[in-house]
């Protein structure tokens, strides 16, 4: 269900062409970038975790890890992430298929500095084997 809302936000903004159903899994860095043939760093990985004030998604490249000194600086709390048996609950998308598109209301996005090295990347798309070719913009707020 979470891939079809996904297809929905995609399309309404033009982008339906830029997602892919994969034969393999893309549940996680490594998986999704040996099905789509490319370095992890390229994979998108969207981060669950939970501030006081509700849940959140954060968007990093591939090989990056959420610092915690950073984290607690720029949101004033440590990190928690969500539990596995809450996050679909909590975000609108089961792990292995939690992007930044399509979740449920008040969960923020913040998109990691990580993500600057690259023109573009794959992030989830709803569903374990499912993704979206995303261009990025120098432009973007990362």
């Amino acid at each position: 269900m979470a891939f079809e809302e996904v297809k929905a936000f995609m399309t309404a903004r033009g982008f339906a062409d830029r997602l892919r159903i994969l034969d393999g899994s893309s549940a996680t860095v490594e998986l999704a970038a040996q099905t789509l043939g490319c370095a992890p760093e390229r994979i998108a990985k969207t981060v669950s975790l939970r501030l006081k004030t509700g849940p959140i998604v954060i968007v990093t490249a591939g090989d990056a890890k959420i610092d915690n000194r950073t984290y607690k600086h720029r949101f004033g709390e440590k990190a928690h992430l969500i539990a596995f048996d809450e996050v679909e609950a909590l975000t609108g998308h089961a792990p292995g298929g939690v992007c930044p598109f399509a979740l449920k209301p008040g969960v923020r996005v913040f998109l990691d500095e990580s993500l600057k090295r690259f023109d573009s990347v794959w992030p989830a798309a709803g569903a374990d084997h499912t993704v979206v070719f995303l261009k990025l913009s120098k432009q973007s707020p990362v």
